[in-house]
């Protein structure tokens, strides 16, 4: 393992991965899938380029906490950049010294394209550079659980990074840390979204006298084609709601059952009182996605002060001491 004194990072960014689901973050669920034929054809149109502002990555923020675990000797973004919504990223990407990585949008090649290069790119560059201490993979995908393991068996430290709500939870778990790209510094997290997004209007010539040249054959045809559509997004949203409902979980509820079983399972020398930093510590092993700041916490002291009913906390000059209440 090389010398942690001096961290060197390497970052990877799946970015198509994080535009279309920051995107669906800020405008609804599958609200990328509705507006991707418009966005191909013309992503200036006024609608669509107000809800691309809208929806814009802070890839500054990215890269500047992936900076805060060490020096940055690679960093890389994976996309078609020919695409116009890749494109304004250019520039920016470029003046941080970002290699971009061309994926050409080739039938055979499009699917995965992404995460196979990545993977391949990822460990390649462990084995040439042994140098390297920490790995950050920007993406969601539960492909990258093999990438993520494999890095950590070669000894290294990995973060991975997603957008909340498109992320897998085996990917977050597969990490030695997880963070969720709304809550970096400088992001703006946007409102709360309705359980059905609002669809898009199909364009302007869909009423009105443009609409009316139309022959009614067409527009019976275009009506059940829309209809289909939607009727398809409503069985996929009410889908994902139910398994949102099976598995979903009150975000308080899971932090304060992990401190639970952190204290309990801590508590095995002869003294029960542990170091806060210790515990919480443990509780990020255990589930690299904790982040007290995620569910409303200042600090883990006032997370620690919120759960009293199961922790006590002693607070003696700079040293937080926390044991588990009888």
């Amino acid at each position: 393992m090389p010398d942690l004194q001096d961290p060197r990072v390497a970052v990877y960014l799946d970015f198509d991965n994080i535009v279309m689901s920051w995107y669906d973050r800020v405008h609804g669920r599958q609200a990328y899938s509705r507006d991707r034929q418009r966005i191909i054809e013309d992503p200036t149109e006024p609608e669509i380029a107000e809800r691309l502002a809208k929806a814009t990555v802070d890839v500054g923020a990215v890269i500047d906490y992936a900076a805060s675990f060490g020096s940055l000797m690679l960093t890389r973004a994976y996309a078609d950049w020919s695409s116009p919504v890749n494109a304004i990223y250019r520039s920016q990407l470029v003046a941080r010294a970002v290699d971009l990585v061309q994926l050409f949008p080739a039938a055979a090649y499009a699917k995965n394209g992404a995460d196979i290069r990545l993977a391949v790119d990822t460990v390649e560059d462990l084995y040439l550079m042994p140098d390297l201490t920490h790995v950050v993979i920007v993406a969601g995908d539960s492909d990258y659980v093999p990438l993520a393991q494999r890095c950590r068996r070669l000894g290294r430290y990995v973060i991975a990074m997603g957008v909340a709500g498109s992320t897998a939870k085996s990917l977050a778990a597969a990490c030695d840390e997880f963070e969720s790209y709304e809550n970096l510094p400088g992001v703006e997290k946007p409102a709360p979204q309705r359980s059905r997004s609002r669809r898009l209007s199909s364009g302007p010539g869909d009423s009105g006298s443009g609409g009316r040249t139309r022959s009614r054959r067409s527009s019976d045809a275009e009506a059940k084609a829309r209809a289909a559509d939607r009727a398809a997004e409503e069985a996929a949203e009410a889908a994902e709601d139910a398994d949102d409902e099976e598995t979903g979980e009150d975000p308080r509820e899971a932090a304060t059952r992990l401190l639970q079983r952190a204290l309990q399972l801590g508590d095995r020398g002869d003294s029960d009182w542990l170091h806060a930093s210790a515990v919480k510590s443990h509780m990020r092993r255990m589930d690299s996605s904790f982040s007290e700041k995620a569910i409303g916490f200042k600090s883990f002291n006032d997370f620690l002060k919120g759960n009293a009913e199961i922790a006590e906390l002693s607070e003696s000059g700079h040293e937080r001491l926390v044991r588990a209440r009888d």
